[in-house]
């Protein structure tokens, strides 16, 4: 049994040390995903100054909240470490399926948020880990840029790429209706008279796979105290069998107190002393004891 809890906790304990594990993964910088670019910015989306200005959006497609500073943009791979985002702002902090937008206008000066590199002559954008030198996401930009359109992922973090129908800064980049699951069961099953049959099937099943769980769980804890019983059984009956006393030694006893009362001991008057003696004959056959002996 203490086998069985050990093994059990380490189990559990694994476990932990896995979902740990996974969690500090999930909030690494290895979640961010250039999203989206806009190369030729005339009348799209303004900057804080303004001004129509070529952008970059950071996507992170992690369930957890990454800081992005310390990392490093460029638009040349020989140099990665060209711009570098500032530590401890809270701007650089990217909620959950969240993006994060940046200004690529060569004015550095102007914020955070505005790269000292400008994307009309870049041939790429890359992101670069905090080292410097662990390439994290690269898009290429060697195809002709349109005016006004954004070059992007065709869904947030997927790797088909293309000219988006709308610019989506700092939003979803699938901007088309979006069928669910549920409403396609909706139109196959308008009444929900098959939802229902399903509901309850499931219903059943889980409780029908609980009855049988529960009883093989009676069924081997009663098989495991039974066998305990059993074997309590047995030895309480060595037990017995090796202490039970026969005729011969209670009367030894009773015969000892006799004459420890009357002072009467043969040794020690502290002690009984209870001597077997074993006889090879009967004192009932002795010639003395003769029934046959005559009267004198």
């Amino acid at each position: 049994m203490m086998k069985k809890t050990n093994r059990l906790s380490r189990g559990l304990l694994a476990v932990v040390l896995l979902v740990i594990a996974v969690g500090v993964r999930a909030q690494s910088a290895a979640d961010l995903r250039i999203n989206e670019v806009l190369v030729e910015n005339q009348s799209n989306y303004i900057d804080d100054f303004g001004q129509h200005s070529p952008w970059i959006e950071i996507y992170n497609k992690a369930y957890n909240s990454v800081n992005i500073g310390g990392l490093y943009l460029t638009n040349d791979l020989e140099n990665p470490t060209m711009y570098q985002i500032p530590k401890g702002d809270p701007l650089t902090l990217i909620a959950p399926q969240n993006y994060l937008v940046f200004w690529a206008d060569g004015h550095s000066s102007r914020g955070i948020r505005h790269l000292n590199f400008d994307l009309r002559e870049s041939k790429l954008v890359a992101l670069f880990d905090a080292n410097g030198k662990t390439l994290i996401d690269v898009v290429e930009l060697n195809h002709a840029q349109r005016v006004d359109t954004t070059y992007g992922r065709l869904s947030d973090g997927s790797t088909e790429w293309g000219f988006l129908d709308k610019s989506t800064p700092a939003a979803n980049n699938n901007t088309k209706p979006v069928v669910t699951a549920g409403d396609s069961f909706g139109k196959m099953d308008p009444t929900g008279v098959g939802m229902a049959v399903i509901a309850m099937s499931v219903v059943f099943a889980a409780l029908a796979m609980l009855y049988a769980f529960f009883k093989n769980v009676a069924r081997l804890y009663a098989i495991r105290w039974s066998e305990i019983f059993k074997r309590r059984k047995v030895e309480e009956q060595k037990i017995t069998t090796e202490d039970e006393l026969t005729g011969e030694v209670s009367a030894a006893i009773a015969f000892a107190l006799h004459m420890y009362r009357n002072q009467l001991h043969d040794h020690e008057n502290t002690i009984l002393t209870i001597k077997k003696v074993a006889k090879t004959y009967s004192p009932w056959s002795s010639k003395i004891y003769g029934v046959m002996n005559r009267i004198r």
